[in-house]
């Protein structure tokens, strides 16, 4: 005979399984547009997978790639330039974490969403979230909850998993991030929230399509001008441009950029550092593929992120036989463009490692005595013999303040070369060491530089090379460096005098 006391035991149970069951329970996110963005069967996403990498900007050999911005359109449309971007990431590289943000397009709310109900299903395989990182971002910031609704349908960080599935050899943990933020204040605390992983060890994937709808011709020149501003590391210059080609009339755009949130996120963790430097790979819009028309398209552009790991240091030196093979590369570069306007082969086996590292440098030509032409490159994405080939081409040909050189010139020249070590920005001029340091100055959308021999070279005091500098190189007046952000760097010079 069943009495009340069995049945409230029998409920009594009944709770307590459900209660165990609910706690235990893991509910893996399911892909919501396979079949839509991308082939729904795991052979047809493989194949076209591997016919996007074939046609993918080549890997670049970035060092240290800490962050992509890359687009989340359908891949038949974005799924070149995706790949490009991807492609920039060390396939062999074992991360802690990777950190995919994206923009919310079905759901308003003003912070972030993490992931942290279980894994993420793709026709390729199980993805690890990794739930206690997302768990701890939401105990210790406010601006982060889990919403299942904003993660229910959202494509713009289920399409990014597909190619991390693709390109990485070595297993890995995502922490699925959903933005509905656009405010710029809400960027920032999650942007510094996030910034302590900003590493070695983990990776941004950064969701983003550019320009939406206007002509073809029209979406080049905004979706050039927005990846400007990213590339300047400055979110006041973000929103500055964002804003003027948006109240600018240019018609059928509706916005600049649909994941503005993560990318402002993004800029808001790397603007204080100035050992992160951004790196264009690939633009495309969607009036460049066969279903595509030109008179209402949609920008995409692929934009790796590298972070020197020894900020100010020099990486590397060169010992007298590097630098004579590098001045002499240097004069090839020189006599060849100017006598056939192309620039001679060199065969990069005959070259030392040194000579192949990834880094900035200037070559500087005077005759006489006299500077006849000096431009340069900070960022480090090609080797160093590359950039000396291309910086001794444009300083005989593209220094503003010169004539082209001419052929019965070349034999006069001098070549002076400068290869540079990260810059490292500063808070007060006392961290300025004049004749060490050179100095580079950036003020919104204008900068400039002085390398360090020029203060030899003039025997100006410091005040003077910082107001030259501004004045003559960035255009923003003699006191212009009083509120503007300053950067030092030092540099490896040797020359053939």
């Amino acid at each position: 005979m069943v009495t009340w006391k069995h049945m409230l035991l029998l409920l009594l149970l009944l709770v307590f399984v459900s209660v165990c069951n609910s706690q235990n329970r893991s509910e893996d996110r399911q892909p919501a547009v396979a079949g839509q963005f991308y082939p729904g069967r795991p052979d047809e996403l493989k194949r076209m997978l591997d016919q996007l990498f074939s046609k993918a900007v080549a890997r670049k050999g970035l060092p240290n790639v800490v962050a992509i911005i890359v687009p989340h359109a359908g891949y038949v449309y974005s799924g070149e330039v995706a790949a490009s971007g991807f492609n920039q990431i060390d396939p062999d590289k074992r991360y802690d974490n990777i950190f995919v943000l994206g923009a919310s397009h079905h759901v308003g709310f003003e912070g972030a969403s993490v992931y942290c109900s279980g894994n993420f299903i793709t026709p390729l395989g199980t993805v690890e979230v990794n739930r206690e990182l997302g768990e701890e971002l939401i105990k210790k910031n406010t601006m982060f909850t889990w919403r299942t609704d904003a993660h229910a349908y959202e494509h713009s960080v289920e399409v990014e998993i597909p190619f991390l599935q693709h390109q990485l050899k070595k297993h890995f943990r995502i922490v699925p991030i959903v933005l509905g933020a656009n405010r710029p204040e809400t960027c920032r605390k999650i942007g510094e929230a996030l910034r302590p992983f900003l590493n070695e060890k983990n990776l941004f994937v950064i969701s983003t399509d550019f320009s939406h709808y206007p002509k073809y011709d029209d979406a080049v020149t905004v979706d050039k001008a927005t990846a400007a501003a990213i590339v300047s590391n400055s979110p006041d210059n973000l929103m500055k441009t964002i804003r003027r080609y948006e109240e600018s009339g240019m018609p059928n755009l509706a916005t600049c950029l649909c994941g503005v949130s993560g990318v402002l996120t993004l800029l808001y963790m790397t603007s204080p550092s100035a050992h992160v430097i951004y790196h264009p790979i690939q633009y495309k819009n969607s009036g460049d593929v066969p279903v595509g028309d030109k008179e209402h398209v949609v920008g995409y552009y692929a934009i790796a992120v590298t972070k020197q790991a020894k900020p100010g240091k020099v990486s590397f030196e060169l010992n007298s036989k590097e630098k004579t093979a590098l001045l002499a590369i240097a004069r090839r570069t020189v006599e060849g463009y100017i006598h056939t306007r192309s620039v001679p082969e060199v065969d990069p086996a005959t070259l030392s490692d040194a000579l192949k590292t990834p880094c900035g440098a200037f070559v500087t030509l005077n005759k006489r005595g006299m500077l006849r032409g000096c431009i340069g490159r900070f960022d480090a994405i090609v080797p160093l013999y590359k950039v000396v080939q291309e910086m001794a081409v444009a300083s005989a040909t593209q220094d503003y303040r010169f004539r082209p050189v001419e052929e019965g010139e070349v034999k006069d020249l001098e070549i002076e070369i400068s290869v540079l070590t990260p810059m490292r920005k500063i808070s007060s001029i006392n961290e300025f060491q004049l004749g060490k340091h050179g100095i580079y100055i950036r003020k919104g959308s204008r900068s400039g530089t002085f390398l360090p021999q020029v203060a030899q070279e003039t025997g100006w005091t410091k005040e003077e090379f910082l107001g030259h500098c501004a004045q003559d190189k960035a255009g923003i007046g003699w006191e212009g460096w009083k509120d503007a952000e300053l950067y030092v760097y030092e540099a490896l010079v040797f020359g053939e005098k």
